[in-house]
């Protein structure tokens, strides 16, 4: 693959390293980032990266940048992503890509007209275990599923985070900001369409920001009657030996599976791990394995026209699910605690 120039425009999360990794791991150059707000994180990533910042966003918009990342406000990645169709660059941007049904319109027409692909960075696709687990799915090894069940714990650091965070409008909230992931990885686990959600969004901390809640738990009721549920919280302890115990539970008709995303304390604070057991063997810990593309470089399949796995399809059902979802769940106010 020849270089090719790309650009940041909008640098509010972390999350922004995983494109500017993979895009430098291929052989492309970062003509910039552009952050009016986030200097600090803004100047922290162009320091480790080797890139140099930007005063206007324009200057990276000219015809040698072919490609833009984004990972802005979450409420404005949308105006980032109209822009970016203007000047005929495809995005990709940090999820979710748009927090309400106003902005998913908006994402819909862009997508209709065709003027561009826009990628977003639902990385969980091309987790090694979580990869590994929907080869097992494709091969049958756990039948017809009927049931999966995500855990999502998260640390919060709220002395870290900005302002935005902890404003509904412009994050999108809990089940929004995190369960995007879950709702994608359903239908592609499942093969099956999401028929409707229900549950509770709960606040217990932080009376000072009235529209920030910490803890979601929904049930999900699949096309085929199969019901899923979907947890996450702001409250993985500051000691962990990770940012978050994500797990994931598969139960098919002939066995099913484990995943412990981030490793386990008692056997390794590193590596994923996938355990599964069947109507033929015992639990047994399956050896993982890295797709064979990146997300960033089936983002870059797509734009070139070709088959990609991540589609546009993909992420207008994952984030029109979970815009859905927050409309219909019940949002609760408990007794204040600390934390």
């Amino acid at each position: 693959m020849e270089e090719m120039k790309y650009a940041i425009i909008g640098c509010q999360h972390a999350h922004i390293e995983i494109f500017i990794s993979e895009m430098r791991e291929l052989g492309h150059s970062c003509a910039g980032i552009y952050e009016p707000e986030n200097i600090a994180l803004a100047g922290a990533i162009a320091k480790k990266f080797g890139i140099p910042l930007a005063d206007d966003q324009q200057l990276l918009l000219d015809d040698s940048v072919e490609v833009i990342g984004c990972a802005s406000i979450n409420s404005e990645k949308i105006d980032v992503i109209e822009l970016c169709e203007q000047y005929g660059k495809s995005v990709m941007v940090d999820k979710p890509a748009v927090v309400d049904a106003a902005g998913l319109a908006r994402l819909n027409s862009v997508v209709e007209r065709g003027k561009i692909q826009v990628g977003m960075l639902l990385t969980e696709r091309f987790h090694p275990a979580i990869h590994k687990a929907q080869q097992l799915n494709a091969a049958g090894t756990l039948g017809e599923i009927v049931s999966v069940t995500m855990r999502k714990p998260h640390k919060l650091n709220a002395s870290l985070r900005p302002d935005w965070f902890f404003d509904k409008v412009r994050c999108g909230g809990i089940l929004i900001d995190l369960l995007i992931h879950d709702f994608d990885l359903l239908r592609w686990f499942t093969g099956k369409e999401i028929s409707r959600t229900e549950g509770y969004v709960g606040k217990d901390i932080l009376p000072q920001h009235p529209s920030f809640y910490n803890t979601a738990a929904v049930q999900v009721v699949m096309e085929d009657g199969c019901v899923m549920q979907l947890y996450a919280d702001w409250h993985t302890p500051m000691r962990s030996w990770t940012w978050g115990d994500g797990r994931i539970f598969i139960t098919g008709t002939k066995g099913s599976a484990e995943l412990r995303l981030a490793g386990d304390p008692a056997i390794s604070t590193e590596n994923p791990l996938l355990y599964v057991i069947t109507d033929q063997e015992e639990w047994r810990d399956i050896p993982l394995e890295k797709p064979a593309v990146t997300i960033t470089e089936d983002f870059l399949a797509r734009i070139a026209g070709k088959s990609a796995l991540l589609t546009h399809e993909a992420i207008l059902q994952a984030s029109s699910a979970s815009i859905e979802a927050d409309a219909t769940v019940t949002y609760a106010v408990h007794k204040m605690k600390e934390g």
